[in-house]
């Protein structure tokens, strides 16, 4: 079957009016400087114990408007589940550890820990469940202690490379998980060193993460730093992240479309990226990525999905982004991610816009599924190094007044290699 690549040189008043529309896509909400709690309900002190049920009571009995205060120093937990509009502020010496005893996370299975084939053995360290409000401020530091040894299996990440290597499904906790609550707020706070997952959200309605940090070394997996899931109205900005995984995925599985989501003025270290994907089979839409810095990012902007889990992704915005340092992928917009998969879920990706986005080289990958399902982009002062390299396959590619550089291929050449799955 002959590659479908259709190429136009756009410079009416139209494509102008198309591409401002879409950068207006993002969270719907007036979104501001977090302002911390004027009420503090509890301010505790370290001890040198386990403070888990001590942390625990105090969030419960915090009514809602009010934070519960940790001062300077190292406190100790296990799980702890958030109340409705109830604020943890960690001031700025504070650290707040996850306790490295599988036991205390296991769902009661005795899984967490191990390596199976179904995962989900272990508890969250911070849990908001079915909340309203609240969220975590302050400048101080949470640390899921990712690195520490745990009886009889090593670090929680040698667990995450013998699933990769031995295959199964690791069962870690996440450092911080979002399920069915609504307006969250973080502000300030560091995340480092998470087991699994540093942020995971599902079916959230309304989250700010201002001001966030993120870290985790490059070399671990299963690190990503937030994945934002069947939710709307997200706002991520003014944020640092680097983790060994996705920096930031937006993903919309069987849980409800993931929508309006503005991700702002953020700079990411290493990782794999700005990720939709590779679940979007309950579609994607409505999201703009404004001033971002990725700097030394394995990939770079991605949106990765296939027959197994495709649907609609449109409405995508991505502007003022600049990629440094070493991106062997700066651009990987792919509706066969795994060339391996069955199913029948199309992938379809409609109005995605690129508007002046710098990079250096690479290889920059456009590929639609089939003719019948090009992929629709516009791009606008796009500019690589004179060594990238476009692969272009089914697409349908609009291209705005201040050009593309290099030049775009008069024609697609060929099948495009499978970009590296993660």
């Amino acid at each position: 079957m002959t590659n479908l690549f259709r190429y136009r040189a756009v410079l009416s008043t139209v494509a102008s009016i198309a591409l401002c529309a879409a950068a207006q896509a993002q969270d719907r909400r007036t979104v501001a400087v977090p302002v911390a709690p004027g009420q503090v309900c509890a301010r505790l002190v370290p001890s040198s114990k386990n403070d888990t049920v001590r942390l625990q009571d105090a969030i419960d009995h915090c009514p809602a408007g009010a934070a519960v205060y940790l001062a300077s120093g190292g406190f100790r937990s296990g799980p702890l589940e958030m109340k409705s509009g109830v604020t943890l502020w960690i001031e700025r010496n504070a650290t707040l550890f996850a306790i490295p005893e599988p036991t205390a996370y296991d769902k009661g299975l005795g899984t967490c820990g191990t390596i199976d084939d179904k995962g989900d053995g272990c508890r969250p360290f911070i849990s908001f469940s079915k909340t309203y409000g609240g969220g975590i401020y302050g400048d101080g530091i949470i640390d899921g202690l990712g690195g520490a040894y745990i009886v009889g299996t090593g670090p929680w990440w040698r667990l995450a490379f013998r699933a990769q290597t031995d295959g199964g499904h690791l069962n870690a906790p996440r450092l911080i998980q979002i399920d069915d609550a609504k307006d969250i707020t973080f502000h300030g706070i560091t995340l480092r060193n998470a087991p699994n997952f540093h942020v995971a959200m599902n079916r959230v309605e309304g989250a700010i993460f201002w001001g966030v940090t993120i870290d985790a070394p490059a070399s671990t997996r299963n690190t990503g730093g937030i994945d934002v899931g069947a939710s709307q109205d997200v706002t991520i900005t003014h944020s640092f992240i680097r983790t060994g995984d996705d920096n930031v995925t937006i993903k919309a599985g069987n849980s409800g479309p993931t929508r309006y989501v503005s991700i702002i003025d953020n700079c990411f270290g290493w990782g794999h990226g700005m990720s939709i994907g590779s679940d979007v089979s309950s579609g994607v839409s409505d999201i703009l990525v404004r001033g971002l810095t990725l700097d030394g990012t394995t990939s770079g902007l991605l949106i990765k999905s296939d027959v197994s889990r495709g649907g609609l992704v449109e409405k995508v915005t991505y502007e003022n982004v600049r990629l440094r340092g070493s991106n062997r992928w700066p651009i990987i917009f792919d509706t066969r991610y795994d060339p391996h998969a069955e199913g029948h879920s199309i992938p379809a990706y409609h109005q995605i816009v690129l508007r002046h986005v710098r990079g250096n080289d690479g290889t920059l990958v456009i590929r639609g599924l089939d003719q019948d399902h090009a992929l629709e982009i516009t791009l606008d002062d796009v500019r690589f190094a004179d060594n990238a390299t476009w692969q272009v396959e089914n697409a349908d590619v609009t291209v705005g007044s201040s050009g593309v550089s290099p030049p775009l291929p008069d024609r697609a050449r060929g099948p495009v290699p499978s970009a590296p799955s993660r």
